[in-house]
């Protein structure tokens, strides 16, 4: 479920009502039968709407308990016993719509309070240091002997455990942050990742209803951005080591230990394991799978699922001793063609 510290649900809402903003038509369930809240497939229960967009994700609908869906209607056959359809060509834009109904505002939550100053709601550990211009929101928990740098805005509700440093200018909403973690200046963490359902009227905003989730002794580089999930969390491991400039989109799960070098982008939903080694420059396409101790050389362009302890490169990437292979004919061509 969205974290009720930093979102408020609107509900319940009948299925009639969400049928008619989703554009979708309504099978096998009641009219006014009631939803609370919008979840993913593998979280939602009785109560809960989730979607289907994804063929990826079919067992995961086949097994799931939300009792409502918002789906392709070639995929209505496949539902489980009980559940409410919401049949639309559109189910991305369908579920964008609903969920937009559940959460209509679901902001940073700096309202209230100096801003200037701490929240009279936050908590703030021992010794902890506070510098000139920061911003403590509202039901934040700073925990012992953080150091949060000038200009700093830590977001209402979130948490950083104790011994975590915060640099200058850095944006963190929405994130529970661990122990001994460094955040260096300007990284900005729990921003919107990026969701949109096309419509024939332009995009629509799908709202990112999860958190991210830092674990102990992580560090995190300058002006790198990591957004926070659109329902399940982002997530970075503990012991992750992450440079300058790097991308990480919403619902990007990353394991313990990795090394990720400067401008690296991370598409939305891809898994990295435990160990991995990533180059400068390389980019991942989204729903993808990156094994543990895997490598990836710099500049390399992932597009499929990389095998644990696989070393990769190139664009796009495969086998490291069959790209230098390639290369290496390519040079010897260009050679004979001089």
């Amino acid at each position: 479920m969205a974290d009720p510290r930093f979102f408020t649900v609107r509900g319940p809402v009948a299925l009639a009502e969400l049928a008619e903003i989703s554009g979708a038509e309504l099978i096998n369930g009641a009219p006014e039968r009631m939803m609370s809240d919008v979840k993913s497939l593998a979280a939602a229960g009785p109560t809960d709407v989730s979607f289907l967009d994804n063929r990826k994700y079919v067992d995961q609908f086949v097994a799931s308990g939300a009792g409502a869906c918002v789906l392709h209607p070639e995929m209505a056959e496949r539902a489980p016993q009980g559940m409410a359809l919401l049949v639309t060509e559109q189910p991305y834009l369908g579920y964008a719509r609903i969920a937009q109904l559940f959460y209509p505002a679901a902001g940073l939550g700096m309202e209230s309070g100096d801003p200037a100053s701490v929240a009279p709601s936050a908590t703030i550990g021992a010794g902890v240091v506070i510098a000139a211009g920061a911003v403590i929101g509202d039901r934040a928990e700073i925990g012992d002997r953080c150091h949060i740098g000038p200009s700093a805005v830590i977001g209402a509700g979130c948490v950083l455990g104790s011994d975590t440093h915060v640099g200058a200018n850095v944006t963190l909403s929405h994130s529970i942050v661990g122990e001994r973690v460094t955040i260096f200046p300007g990284a900005s963490i729990g921003q919107d990742g990026f969701g949109f359902a096309p419509s024939p009227t332009g995009a629509v905003r799908v709202p990112q209803l999860g958190r991210v989730l830092i674990g102990d002794d992580v560090e995190i580089g300058a002006n790198t951005t990591i957004d926070r999930g659109s329902g399940p969390d982002t997530v970075i491991g503990t012991g992750t080591m992450i440079d300058n400039l790097v991308q990480i989109g919403h619902n990007v799960v990353i394991g313990m230990h990795c090394v990720i070098v400067s401008q690296v982008g991370i598409s939305g939903s891809t898994e990295v394991g435990n160990g991995v080694m990533i180059g400068g420059q390389a980019g991942f396409a989204g729903h993808i799978r990156i094994g543990d101790g895997a490598k990836v050389a710099a500049k390399a362009g992932v597009f499929r699922n990389v095998a644990p302890g696989e070393t990769v490169a190139g664009f796009p990437a495969k086998p490291s001793k069959q790209w230098w292979r390639e290369q290496v004919f390519i040079e010897k061509l260009v050679r004979k063609g001089k």
